[in-house]
């Protein structure tokens, strides 16, 4: 498959098709690891670590906990 880039402000993206992100399991959400080995970039999903598991768990409690405060605090 060839893509060509995208200018993106004075950035340039590339867009990956859907069905390549479903069997890389990953989102609009996810985070990836770029790395390169001099010659190709090479994307793949981040690996979440069992503190990152636990933070973004914690998160999710704490803003449905607490989310008519924190809409009065953006106001």
């Amino acid at each position: 498959m060839r893509k060509s880039l995208t200018m993106i402000g004075n950035s340039m993206g590339i867009i990956i098709d859907k069905p390549i992100l479903d069997l890389l399991g990953i989102s609009r959400e996810s985070e990836v690891e770029i790395t390169t080995d001099g010659r190709r970039l090479i994307i793949e999903p981040a690996e979440e670590t069992g503190a990152t598991v636990e933070v973004r768990k914690l998160s999710k409690k704490v803003l449905k906990t607490h989310s008519k405060t924190f809409r009065k605090l953006a106001e």
